[in-house]
């Protein structure tokens, strides 16, 4: 990536956290996500308003939630339901912020001079399954102890009940066998995107995965997105830490879709003999055991469009669609979640 890397300043505008999006955050965050090559501003800037838009439809969903239930903040169970029919997405959420409460429980604990250990660093995905290449937790006595929360969701069986069964270490959950082929899937495609990386672009790699809207920006990102015109009161903290989750689950969906869009249309191109010309000269040039460097173009515009209008037609996982009859009933009118 030729873009250099750009530190937060706590007292930047809306506008420069806005340049630091589509400078610096989401062409990282596209580069985790398979797009090695430098995206335009153009490109980025489309990407920094869809997923804009996606956040402020969450709030105004999230809020109409609370409403519902006679409250006026939203809370972490008002997000889990607006992602509740994508399972795997859901679960790999959870996870995250399990693992987020056992480093905060472990930093405490070497603040107070404890010997736990420090699981995560300062990856805001905490290298949990929500980040692109997976991870988990550090085995040893500091592991037992700092032993991750269960996280409940509100449709639970258990969160009816005020007292609670205690966790077996064997216990397996349901949610997380449903999660595995998703998981092992992008684990897999992670490792075909760093096993032949060397050492200085692993590291590359790894600092990329780091890339957050929120992490250390958390001010920033509640002006961004508009907190104070769509809730009514200030979120805590893991309602930041959720956007900032799901702001990655977006760029991370929009780019793999956009790739395939483009390998798509360079297939069809490639098929009717409309591939360039300039290309084709650059293959001869380099003969037939020569290194074919063609100088890869990144995914454009066009690409992101089309990629978005897809990911907005595309069935919802786990939700089926009923026939209600009508000249109405095919069209939609409500922007869907990516």
């Amino acid at each position: 990536m030729a873009r250099p890397r750009m530190a937060p300043n706590l007292e930047m505008s809306v506008e420069e956290y806005e340049y630091l999006l589509t400078e610096a955050i989401i062409p990282q965050m596209m580069f985790v996500s398979g797009e090695t090559a430098e995206p335009s501003t153009e490109t980025t800037t489309i990407i920094e308003e869809i997923v804009h838009t996606q956040v402020v439809e969450m709030l105004k969903r999230a809020t109409a939630l609370a409403t519902r239930r006679g409250s006026r903040s939203i809370s972490t169970n008002d997000l889990f339901f607006l992602i509740r029919h994508d399972k795997a997405k859901l679960s790999r959420l959870v996870t995250f912020l399990s693992w987020k409460d056992v480093r905060k429980t472990a930093k405490d604990s070497d603040d107070k001079g404890g010997d736990a250990a420090d699981i995560g660093g300062d990856d805001p995905l905490g290298g949990a399954d929500g980040g692109p290449g997976g991870g988990g937790p550090v085995v040893g006595d500091a592991g037992k102890k700092n032993k991750r929360t269960k996280v409940t969701l509100p449709w639970d069986i258990s969160s009816y009940f005020s007292e609670q069964v205690p966790e077996r270490d064997d216990e397996e959950d349901e949610e997380e066998e449903e999660m595995n082929e998703a998981t092992i899937q992008r684990l897999k495609t992670a490792d075909e995107r760093t096993k032949n990386m060397t050492r200085e672009e692993y590291v590359h790699y790894s600092e990329c995965r780091q890339a957050s809207f929120t992490f250390r920006k958390a001010k920033r990102f509640r002006e961004w997105a508009g907190f104070h015109i769509y809730t009514d009161s200030k979120p805590n903290d893991d309602i930041v830490d959720i956007l900032g989750f799901l702001t990655f689950e977006i760029v991370q969906t929009l780019t793999e879709e956009a790739l395939q869009v483009k390998a798509e249309e360079e297939m069809t191109k490639s098929r009717t003999g409309e591939a360039d010309a300039q290309s084709k000269k650059r293959k001869r040039e380099t003969g037939l055991f020569g290194e074919q460097e063609e100088g890869r173009t990144p995914v454009g515009p066009k690409h992101i469009q089309e990629a978005f209008r897809r990911l907005q037609v595309k069935p919802i996982p786990g939700r089926s669609r009923v026939w209600m009859g009508g000249p109405r009933a095919l069209q939609r009118t409500d922007l869907r979640l990516i």
